[in-house]
């Protein structure tokens, strides 16, 4: 199956309300990670990397930072006069209120599905990060003969979602056999919500859901198609997939990274992350400055010290600073002999001198954006 035959769709704003202050401006999707990324651009570059060429992202409140970041989609070459990257608008058909499920953001634009030349729809999320070969997934689809086939991974059950499609049953070829929705168990082989799946299919399903006001598309449409259709799985697990569903694991996922087996699985060469970039000067060290196990991006001043932490760009740690186990975002600055340690601070936070800040590894403290302590 060749990607261009595949139409993309990256919902932006799931789970959104499960990292509290981080989302409280922006979407899921344009929450930043790892120094210079957004949540986006994981899947937006896998789907790119397997030749997909007209992706639809899909919003639904907050998203002015997230056209920012994507723009015309030229950072991952989908600025073009045929297909490209759509902004599909927050209203449903017909209505002028938001979206409420996924159900209702899809039915909402099936203008969109119709105009598409595309014969095969790939929708995904951005809560689950992952660098994968989307290629290998549509030959196994196309090899199985199936109707709808689901990337998931074996790994601890994500517990802040009440709708987590777990395989409970999988017949050696990928078929899945049995299905639950959120059951009491701590691993498990449950969905990361990348579905492929014919465009008409999604269309007929979607439209019969809505129809008789369903909500749950998991529950609803993809649970209940296993008894009536072919639906298959995919293992994901040898890839790196990290699921962010709380403040902790979105912490957890990061510092994750700094690992460099970790590090290397989620970078890989052969497919790499694209994002909109920054143009910035070097980071300048200073002379008294101490770096250990940590991720720098361009154009910080660092003249402190750092250790196990993710800076991203223009982040400023000045004279006799000790900063431990934090991730600071864009612009932050850390004044004068200040010490944190299991901090998160969103963009533009400014910590003036002398102040003390401390969590704990199994409770990071979140700083809003634009703070100032």
């Amino acid at each position: 199956m060749n990607g261009k035959n595949v139409l993309g769709m990256i919902f932006a704003n799931i789970h959104e309300e499960t990292l509290e202050s981080l989302t409280e401006l922006r979407t899921m999707g344009s929450v930043p990670f790892c120094a210079r990324y957004r949540l986006i651009d994981f899947p937006l570059s896998n789907m790119v990397e397997s030749s997909i060429t007209n992706v639809g992202v899909v919003t639904n409140a907050n998203f002015n930072s997230l056209m920012d970041h994507v723009g015309t989609g030229k950072p991952w070459d989908l600025s073009r006069k045929t297909n490209g990257l759509h902004i599909l608008p927050p209203y449903s058909r017909n209505s002028v209120t938001m979206w409420g499920n996924r159900i209702d953001a899809i039915y909402g634009n099936m203008g969109f599905l119709d105009h598409s030349t595309q014969e095969y729809v790939l929708m995904s999320d951005c809560y689950n990060l992952m660098n994968i070969d989307l290629s290998k997934v549509f030959d196994a689809h196309e090899k199985s003969e199936a109707d709808i086939t689901i990337v998931g991974v074996k790994a601890k059950k994500p517990v802040s979602f009440s709708n987590v499609l777990v395989f409970d049953k999988v017949a050696d070829d990928g078929r899945i056999l049995e299905a639950s929705i959120d059951p009491d168990v701590e691993t498990a082989f449950y969905s990361t919500n990348v579905v492929l799946i014919k465009k008409y299919l999604l269309e007929e399903l979607v439209t019969a859901a809505h129809s008789k006001n369903k909500i749950s598309f998991q529950r609803n449409i993809l649970l209940e198609s296993i008894k009536s259709k072919k639906v298959y799985s995919y293992d994901a697990t040898d890839c790196f997939v990290g699921t962010i569903d709380s403040v902790q694991s979105y912490y957890d996922v990061s510092m994750s990274i700094l690992d460099r087996k970790n590090k290397k699985k989620l970078f890989a060469k052969e497919r790499p992350i694209y994002t909109k970039e920054r143009d910035d000067m070097p980071t300048l060290y200073g002379m008294e400055a101490d770096v250990k196990n940590s991720l720098v991006a361009d154009g910080c001043v660092v003249k402190g010290t750092v250790e196990n932490c993710i800076l991203f760009k223009g982040v400023k740690i000045k004279e006799g600073a000790v900063v431990k186990n934090s991730i600071l975002m864009q612009d932050t600055v850390i004044g004068e002999n200040v010490k944190i340690n299991y901090v998160i601070a969103d963009k533009d936070c400014n910590i003036k001198s002398d102040v003390e800040l401390s969590g704990a590894a199994n409770y990071p403290v979140c700083i809003s954006k634009g703070t100032k302590i």
